[in-house]
């Protein structure tokens, strides 16, 4: 699928899929089904998908593996990001993340805040960067996952959307680090 905006083409880019629920099996994931069939209608490829427990160190070793790939270059994870005792999301990705992407969560909550209204205060959504790859967590509805791809993630992961997005600072599949991702793993390098 190709998109172009001057002289621009779309990147396809290897996505991994994480859903974090103590209640969801594959064949009940539908909000990690949401994300796997907008990244794919963009153009993007399908890299991993997992499904665990709300558990810190589980979460933390899937992400860890998918950082370390040499060929995904982002990860979307659903669940865990609420407040209820397991939640644990945040806690398991920041300690991993060599920068925040803080506009993230502020522009999710406020497009949340027209359909949920205060309740999206309740939303720890985070998204950084750990070795070249984008992790974006989001709350595990559908419709959040939605309004997160729809509204924000797309088109920061479309090499044709400007004035800028986040295919430059991405590895390259093969494990090659562009050197904006480098700087940004390192910034006093």
């Amino acid at each position: 699928m190709a998109h172009h905006t001057g002289e621009i083409d779309f990147i396809p880019l290897n996505i991994a899929v994480l859903t974090v629920s103590d209640t969801r099996a594959y064949e009940n994931d539908t909000s990690g089904e949401v994300l796997i069939g907008r990244l794919e209608a963009t153009g993007h490829t399908l890299a991993d998908r997992d499904l665990v427990p709300d558990n810190v160190y589980r979460i933390r070793a899937v992400v860890s593996q998918w950082i370390a790939s040499d060929n995904i270059q982002v990860v979307l994870i659903t669940g865990g990001t609420g407040f209820t005792g397991r939640d644990s999301t945040p806690e398991a990705v920041l300690p991993l993340l060599d920068k925040e992407v803080d506009g993230y969560g502020e522009l999710f909550r406020q497009i949340s805040f027209q359909q949920i209204g205060t309740s999206t205060i309740q939303s720890r959504t985070i998204a950084g960067l750990a070795n070249g790859t984008l992790i974006f967590c989001m709350p595990g509805s559908n419709n959040a996952c939605k309004t997160a791809w729809d509204a924000i993630i797309r088109e920061q992961l479309d090499a044709t959307h400007e004035p800028c997005n986040f295919v430059g600072v991405l590895k390259q599949p093969g494990g090659a680090i562009t050197v904006a991702a480098a700087l940004a793993k390192n910034p006093d390098a």
